[in-house]
């Protein structure tokens, strides 16, 4: 089972735990309601979460800029 370590994705989340956990939580319950994958993965084997934080770590989701 592929691991993310948090050191490559936290940077991601502005430096906030709370924020790449909420971030991750959403886009996992998206790719378990059958939303589109978009990392390349052996997607049947591996679990919503950690998808979710391989595409973080990937830059293609993103948290929204709130003003």
């Amino acid at each position: 089972m592929p691991h993310v370590p948090i050191e490559k994705v936290i940077d991601k989340a502005n430096f906030s735990v709370y924020k790449l956990v909420m971030l991750a939580s959403k886009r996992a319950l998206e790719i378990s309601e059958g939303s589109q994958v978009l990392v390349d993965d052996k997607v049947e084997l591996t679990k919503a979460t950690t998808i979710a934080l391989e595409e973080i770590a990937d830059g293609k989701v993103r948290l929204k800029q709130t003003k």
